[in-house]
């Protein structure tokens, strides 16, 4: 994990030096080019945003998200955290209703019984199919 953590920060350092030699500037297209304020700053952000992600590679933007979730749980504390938490659930299940919230808590149980039959499988121990029969 730490080579990849050094290789991506070499691709990335070596990729600011060679943006650094065309004068560190990026080409947004031409709506920006000389027309000053034809684009949002939500597009302006989206267009940075898939930049960077071109940048990190897939591994460097999970990695940079891990790394962001565990420094805003240091700023919230473990009680700032778990509000934060029950404000998205909140969110959620008004977005869902009952019935949706209802439908996924049945999906994420029958999800973990999967799991947990695959487990007793791979140990070796008889599944509950198994034992009906």
């Amino acid at each position: 994990m730490a080579n990849t953590r050094n290789d991506n920060e070499q691709n990335r350092n070596e990729q600011n030096r060679n943006e650094q030699g065309r004068g560190g500037q990026q080409n947004f297209g031409s709506q920006t080019q000389g027309q000053g304020g034809d684009m949002s700053v939500r597009e302006a952000g989206k267009i940075g945003g898939e930049i960077r992600k071109e940048q990190l590679g897939p591994e460097g933007y999970s990695e940079l998200g891990k790394k962001g979730g565990e420094t805003r749980k240091e700023q919230l504390g473990p009680e700032g955290y778990s509000e934060l938490g029950k404000m998205g659930g909140e969110a959620r299940k008004e977005q869902l209703g009952p019935e949706g919230y209802s439908e996924l808590g049945k999906m994420g149980g029958q999800r973990v019984s999967e799991l947990v039959e695959k487990g007793k499988q791979s140990e070796g121990g008889s599944s509950s199919s198994d034992r009906n029969r």
